[in-house]
């Protein structure tokens, strides 16, 4: 093997999975997350989870609430609080952009993947409008409808 060769286990990405279930996704940002060592970590390990995170605007900043990412198994009296609070990173005309559409109403900022880019991790958010009860069911029966299709095709295949 060569030296660059990457191993899989140690680039993790943790998603959420109630976002497209429960959003709909209106436009999407790429945000740094202000984090401690032993947060990064815990990502690295897989030990995080955003399913109930939301960003909020307050005092012209962006932050992630709910965020979950489990205290590191071997750190030390320095560990970080799993539920803090975390400062997300972006440029200021974006933040502005965010801000103007949190405002106006209607609308969430949701995180929808946590990731590494190089030793850096990133937050994938979204500017979403919630779906109702009859949206949720129309995405569930197309989700049927279209497994119906792959089944059906796979036997034509064989």
């Amino acid at each position: 093997m060569s030296a660059k060769a990457k191993d899989k286990d140690r680039y993790t990405e943790v998603r959420n999975a109630k976002a497209l279930r429960d959003y709909f996704v209106d436009e999407r940002f790429e945000a740094g997350v202000a984090l401690r060592g032993t947060e990064v970590k815990s990502i690295r390990a897989g030990r995080a989870q955003i399913n109930d995170a939301f960003g909020r605007y307050e005092k012209g900043e962006l932050w992630m609430h709910g965020a979950h990412i489990e205290q590191y198994a071997f750190g030390n009296i320095h560990n970080h609080d799993a539920r803090r609070i975390r400062k997300l990173l972006l440029h200021r005309h974006q933040v502005r952009k965010i801000a103007q559409a949190l405002d106006a109403g209607g609308r969430a900022l949701i995180p929808l993947r946590l990731y590494f880019k190089g030793a850096l991790v990133k937050v994938e958010l979204g500017l979403c409008t919630g779906k109702k009860l009859f949206d949720k069911r129309e995405t569930v029966k197309k989700k049927m409808q279209e497994r119906e299709i792959d089944k059906e095709m796979k036997v034509r295949r064989a």
